[in-house]
């Protein structure tokens, strides 16, 4: 496809870019179904991060009914309440990030959003933490934070190739 300069196909592409991440599997997996609407850099950290977003989005909807679960313990329910802040916190900020992205070509919150996922796995650290909650949190925030971590490595690194084509194109 000539629109990918040096890849022969969509996929291509993706699964090459997708070597700069923590988690080239994963983000093959994720993105490889938007192969059609990815033509470039661009593009393609526009959709890792709308990838994200949506992960995070239903990461949040899932930890909030968690705190109807019956039986559930006082610590765990407290645990709970603040990771539903901190990924609410988390999906403002890529939210943010697409936007900016969209219009200016950088993204500065994406890295916030990853600390608000972790911050809401640290509420589960400790012995007093072994339940079911706590592993469902767990795996479903993993699975968001992986996502969000290699969204930020292609947003960077589109980030700095379109600074330096920016920086070189000056007069």
């Amino acid at each position: 496809n000539s629109a990918i300069p040096g890849h022969s196909t969509p996929a291509n592409f993706i699964r090459n870019s997708c070597r700069a991440t923590r988690y080239p599997a994963l983000c093959v997996q994720c993105l490889s179904g938007y192969g059609h609407a990815i033509r470039n850099e661009h593009q393609l950290a526009v959709t890792a991060l709308s990838v994200s977003l949506s992960r995070a989005r239903s990461a949040a909807a899932f930890v909030g009914k968690l705190t109807k679960v019956r039986g559930i313990k006082k610590r765990e329910f407290l645990a709970v309440k603040d990771c539903i802040e901190n990924m609410g916190d988390g999906v403002d900020r890529l939210s943010q990030s697409v936007r900016e992205l969209g219009h200016v070509g950088r993204a500065t919150w994406v890295s916030a959003a990853l600390t608000d996922e972790n911050t809401c796995l640290d509420g589960f650290d400790g012995r007093f933490m072994d339940g079911n909650v706590k592993a469902a949190i767990r795996r479903r925030v993993t699975n968001v934070a992986q996502v969000t971590s290699n969204a930020l490595a292609l947003v960077n690194r589109f980030a700095a190739r379109h600074q330096a084509a920016a920086v070189t194109q000056k007069p």
